[in-house]
């Protein structure tokens, strides 16, 4: 059953004064609690966590102001932005709704309703609507991303986030940047893992097999289990692993080279299949890292889902997506990121078939959720070897510094100029990485909060000698991954970022057509044939042999004390006017 408009504010209605939180309602304890109040409906509720990228504190986290959909993309979710998408989904301006799922005057939100997240406060809430609801109705999926994004996690290799992870119940999970460790790191943690991890698209290479690489199953070369079968009161469910389809091409092949992955989409369906006829549950879902617009495509042409909760991409979607196919229905939820986000799917059923739904995707306002004391118990204890290294103070933030969204960001311009002062070169590249949190105003940018743009497992700086022919068709092959029509050769990241360098870039067009009028910061163009001084980092072919990227940039900052941009290196657009995925761009 979808939920229309108004059904949708009724729903908010009850969690909270209709999602519309007056200043005086927000600021009294008595009925600030209500906010999270749910109503109890159906027979299986299932908890949906994605993409906290090891970030076991509250944090701030800007949503972006640019996710453009491109062709018969334009204009469809999850491609709304700022008022677009308060618009579509019924939700009033300047409330603490709009707030989570927009950038609308961010900053002045951000100070009124505090930070987001955090390992503690999820806790809290998760326990509550486990316990309300019945906790042998209720299964907490993560959808990966979970250990990697911080300090500790790198230093620990993932470890402080397996034991949050285990301590906040979660059930089943699937992968991507759990896969950028060693294989026998991931294969460990998998193991002091008490929950299942499950994967239906990898597969250990046949030579590998043959070298005694071990395998879930031998016979047909699967990695790990690719679906689980759980008993909630009564009613089964299945949970299908989706990981991450393009990992050994966005993130080094090198430490998973006896791995291979795919979307593998005829096999998935055979699985659902064998699922159906063999296991006979009421509810097949797709956990998923494939990316909501991949998962919309796959909702499409596999039938036999009930709902694909999916990451990646980092999309908050305040209700899910009904996609119809061959087999009737699959709902696609995404629930956003950084721990700002639970999604929570009441199913109920009848004679063994799903009869109705009732979903939320819930803000996680640490200001409005007692934090659970063993979880912050652990926390403190994880983080206190760190902590010296993690509260250093490297300078001053002098404006609001974000990275989501399509093109630069502001503090992957801080990167990007880091990059540019400490290594001496013309032009800085750095990926366009969606994960990495909010620094507001007047804020102190410490080594920690450096950490949570940088932290991966390949953080080497390099600096090189680059043609000016083969920069264009970096930004061209990066941007085709972003807007090619076919979801399926979509990756799921942003643009790369660029610093001392300036572009027009034309989402509408074609490979190699996109990008054009390529000019340095001084206006010279960009000649094709000359040679210019590169800088970047996170090399994904093979390791550089720079200083880690943090270190250059806490040296930049250390010398700066204030961390002011002298310009925002984003590309100037063209043929987007009316795209409902964007607002407020600067160019």
């Amino acid at each position: 059953m979808s939920i229309n408009r108004r059904q949708f504010i009724q729903l908010m209605a009850i969690a909270g004064a209709a999602g519309m939180l007056p200043k005086s309602a927000f600021a009294a304890k008595k009925q600030s609690t209500d906010f999270y109040e749910m109503p109890t409906s159906g027979d299986v509720r299932l908890l949906h966590l994605t993409d906290c990228h090891a970030q076991l504190l509250p944090v701030y986290y800007r949503e972006p102001n640019v996710n453009l959909g491109i062709g018969r993309l334009q204009g469809q979710v999850p491609h709304l932005v700022g008022d677009k998408l308060l618009q579509h989904f019924g939700i009033q301006a300047n409330t603490l709704e709009a707030h989570a799922f927009t950038s609308l005057n961010y900053v002045e939100a951000a100070k009124k309703y505090g930070q987001v997240g955090g390992f503690a406060h999820l806790a809290t809430l998760i326990k509550r609507l486990r316990d309300s609801y019945g906790r042998e109705k209720t299964l907490l999926l993560d959808g990966g991303d979970t250990w990697q994004g911080s300090g500790t996690a790198y230093w620990t290799r993932g470890q402080d986030m397996l034991g949050a992870t285990n301590l906040l119940g979660v059930d089943v999970m699937t992968g991507h940047w759990e896969f950028t460790y060693h294989a026998k790191e991931i294969l460990a943690n998998i193991k002091r893992f008490k929950g299942e991890f499950v994967a239906q698209n990898i597969f250990v290479k046949e030579e590998a097999l043959f070298d005694g690489v071990p395998a879930f199953d031998e016979d047909s070369g699967l990695a790990f289990k690719p679906y689980t079968m759980r008993d909630l009161g009564g009613t089964r469910v299945a949970i299908i692993g989706q990981a991450f389809p393009y990992t050994p091409i966005a993130n080094p092949a090198r430490f998973i080279p006896d791995w291979t992955y795919g979307i593998y989409e005829s096999e998935l369906q055979a699985l659902v299949n064998q699922i159906r006829l063999q296991e006979k549950p009421a509810i097949v879902v797709l956990l998923s890292h494939n990316g909501m617009d991949v998962d919309l495509k796959m909702a499409a042409k596999v039938s036999g889902i009930n709902v694909i909760l999916g990451g990646h991409t980092h999309d908050g979607v305040p209700r899910p997506i009904e996609v119809k196919n061959n087999g009737g229905m699959t709902l696609v939820c995404n629930a956003g990121s950084n721990g700002k986000f639970i999604g929570v799917l009441d199913f109920a059923v009848k004679k063994g078939e799903v009869k109705d739904y009732q979903y939320r995707l819930l803000p996680v306002f640490s200001n409005l959720i007692s934090p659970d004391q063993e979880m912050q118990t652990y926390i403190n204890k994880v983080r206190a070897p760190y902590l010296n290294k993690l509260n250093e103070k490297l300078a001053v933030a002098d404006q609001v510094l974000y990275r989501r969204g399509n093109f630069n960001g502001t503090y992957d311009q801080l990167i990007c100029d880091a990059l540019r002062v400490q290594n001496d070169a013309q032009i800085a590249l750095s990926p366009g990485f969606r994960w990495g949190t909010t620094v507001l105003p007047g804020q102190d940018i410490t080594l920690e909060q450096v950490l949570t743009q940088t932290a991966i497992t390949y953080p080497e700086t390099y600096t090189r000698s680059i043609k000016g022919q083969y920069l264009k068709q970096i930004l061209e092959e990066v941007c085709d991954n972003l807007f090619n029509p076919d979801p399926y050769r979509q990756q799921g990241g942003d643009m790369v970022r660029v610093g001392g360098m300036d572009y027009v870039c034309d989402p509408t067009e074609s490979i190699h057509k996109r990008i054009s009028n390529m000019t340095l910061d001084d206006g010279t163009p960009v000649d094709m044939n000359k040679q210019y001084k590169v800088t970047g980092w996170a090399t994904v072919a093979s390791q550089s042999s720079g200083k880690p990227v943090w270190d250059v940039v806490a040296e930049y900052l250390r010398d700066r004390k204030v961390a002011k941009l002298d310009k925002l290196n984003t590309p100037k657009l063209i043929n987007v006017q009316g795209n409902q995925g964007i607002t407020n761009y600067p160019v």
